[in-house]
């Protein structure tokens, strides 16, 4: 049977899993390039510019910033559609399954965290250190 975690264990959760990517060394990714990145690993493909935009609700030309950004990183690369040369395909790399696998176990730790303190505390070392305190 599943756990269901309550609303602010999610927010204690969301909010471990971001501090740990801040942390961590290398570059970070704003809420925006996040979201385009999850969109293309989490659901299924082909991806589009255009389809991205619509599925996100952003312009076409947010979209294309956030995949110069994840472009650059080679966590998503753009191709061109050859059966229609006006579309982009955006595709997932490597390095960006490598990612998502580091942002599951990063948000298995935090679940992990959620569920040792009591089910109504969000799941982080401040609430707990004020609790301990």
């Amino acid at each position: 049977m599943p756990v269901h975690n309550a609303p602010d264990q999610l927010i204690g959760i969301l909010r471990d899993t971001v501090v740990a990517l801040v942390r961590r060394d290398g570059h970070d990714l704003s809420a925006r390039q996040l979201g385009v990145f999850l969109t293309v690993y989490m659901a299924e493909g082909p991806h589009t510019v255009r389809g991205l935009a619509a599925t996100l609700n952003v312009s076409k030309p947010a979209i294309t910033r956030a995949l110069d950004r994840l472009g650059e990183l080679d966590l998503a690369r753009r191709k061109t559609d050859p059966q229609d040369r006006r579309s982009v395909l955006v595709q997932r790399t490597v390095k960006g399954a490598a990612f998502l696998r580091e942002i599951r176990g990063i948000m298995v730790e935090a679940d992990s965290v959620a569920h040792a303190v009591a089910p109504s505390e969000p799941a982080n070392s401040e609430s707990a250190a004020r609790r301990a305190g």
